[in-house]
């Protein structure tokens, strides 16, 4: 941590805040100023009801921040996050833009769809580099996906498919040497990886806070050596996310929900 991370993923809800909820700068402005010592980057993953800020108070602080549209099922919600997203870029508060999350990994969007969307905002922020997130695996399945990206955003989880804690690292080389080999040539950012330190196991690879601080340790010291741009997931635990995940889902973080750090 005192070294310096690369970047964070970062949301700023307290308990009983969830997606939907409406954010305001001042918590925004305090949970940034928590992690401000140690990343250079951040990442958001929204551009409406108060994430929009998010960018901004980020560059206030001296932080980078790749800045991200959540793309749904809802059309009218997709556009005004386009529309959020373009905007924060244009003010010059972006220095990555994603759009869209995991869109084909929940079927929520077409590939064309999606396409459309990742066109539309390249067209609006000549310049801007303009990637998509998703698991590794997408961009192999994805061709035309991966080669509308400027820069490939993957999300690379060894918990989620089981893998032991003794083989995470292996199987996280594995993940984005697959994905170097499905858009060669181009720029490649982890965009998540993390390991939970509490609920339930998924075959072998089983939570807890050593096996957090071991992934933690490893992914970490692997990034740095290897020049690999990684974000960690995350930097705040999340209660919500208990009811899309499981029991794991809330224990994420690197600080609780109460903005505590776990690993001290």
């Amino acid at each position: 941590m005192d070294a310096g991370l690369h970047g964070l993923c970062f949301s700023p809800y307290l308990d009983g805040q969830a997606p939907g909820s409406r954010v305001d700068e001042a918590q925004i402005r305090a949970r940034l100023a928590l992690i401000r010592p140690y990343t250079r980057w951040v990442r958001s993953f929204s551009c409406t009801d108060g994430h929009e800020h998010t960018p901004r108070l980020a560059h206030a602080l001296g932080l980078k921040t790749l800045v991200g549209a959540w793309l749904g099922r809802d059309a009218a919600t997709n556009e005004r996050e386009i529309a959020g997203l373009i905007e924060v870029a244009r003010a010059g508060h972006a220095d990555l833009v994603a759009v869209g999350n995991e869109v084909l990994h929940r079927e929520d969007l077409s590939e064309d769809a999606l396409l459309a969307c990742i066109e539309r905002v390249r067209a609006a922020l000549p310049g801007m580099p303009v990637g998509y997130v998703d698991a590794y695996y997408r961009f192999e399945r994805h061709p035309r996906v991966t080669a509308a990206c400027d820069v490939v955003l993957v999300n690379c989880y060894p918990f989620w498919e089981g893998c032991a804690i003794e083989h995470a690292l292996p199987c996280l080389q594995s993940m984005l040497a697959r994905t170097r080999a499905a858009a060669p040539g181009k720029r490649i950012v982890v965009s998540e990886s993390g390991w939970p330190d509490r609920g339930s196991a998924i075959q072998d690879a089983r939570p807890s806070r050593a096996a957090a601080m071991r992934y933690f340790a490893l992914s970490q010291h692997w990034a740095r050596s290897e020049g690999i741009e990684l974000f960690h997931f995350a930097a705040f635990d999340e209660a919500w996310k208990v009811g899309a995940e499981g029991d794991v889902g809330a224990y994420w973080g690197l600080w609780d929900a109460d903005g505590r750090p776990k690993f001290t």
